[in-house]
């Protein structure tokens, strides 16, 4: 029995490595396009730029983008879901809706670009319930964005978890809609 344990620990690694490898395979090369620009005019090259046939020369824009465009801060663009900040939630819960979960994943792709920049993830409730339990409630909806966050790849040192409970209100009303506003998860970029 020992000799046949032996001889698996000595076969099981030769055939995972056996699986592994792959045929090699003859590739032909692929077929080269020729893409030359035509040559430069005088009206659309630079003038101190020396003539090189085939090549255009023209000069980039003065701001922005090289099709001349504005560069937009994606966190302000005001049409992207970085530009949402603030993720909702249900009565008595913390299970982030499809809306909210496209707004934590937005941002967490952004995290991911951006190794420097860090989110405090604050968690608020609305004025229903006692003041600890609103608490943890909000820590809890943090919590659950931090955690898809996370999921998606973002490191925790870039993200911090805060409750305020109900202590600060978006909306002072006592009704269902400022109740609806208040019970949120706003991402604060540092």
């Amino acid at each position: 029995m020992k000799s046949y344990m032996k001889l698996l620990v000595v076969l099981m690694p030769v055939a995972v490595l056996a699986g592994c490898s792959s045929p090699k395979v003859a590739q032909k090369p692929a077929p080269v396009e020729d893409r030359s620009a035509p040559v430069a005019t005088p009206s659309t090259a630079m003038p101190s730029a020396p003539a090189t046939p085939g090549v255009e020369v023209l000069a980039a824009p003065d701001k922005g983008n090289f099709a001349g465009e504005e560069l937009v801060d994606p966190l302000k663009d005001a049409t992207g879901l970085l530009a949402k900040k603030t993720i909702y939630f249900e009565y008595d819960s913390s299970e982030i809706n499809d809306e909210g979960r496209a707004i934590v994943e937005a941002h967490a792709a952004n995290l991911i670009k951006n190794p420097n920049l860090t989110v405090t993830l604050e968690g608020h409730g609305d004025e229903r319930g006692s003041r600890e339990y609103n608490l943890a409630l909000g820590e809890n909806r943090a919590k659950a964005a931090q955690q898809l966050m996370q999921l998606k790849g973002v490191p925790a040192k870039q993200l911090e978890v805060v409750s305020f409970g109900e202590e600060r209100p978006a909306d002072m009303g006592h009704g269902d809609d400022a109740w609806a506003k208040n019970r949120r998860v706003e991402l604060i970029y540092k």
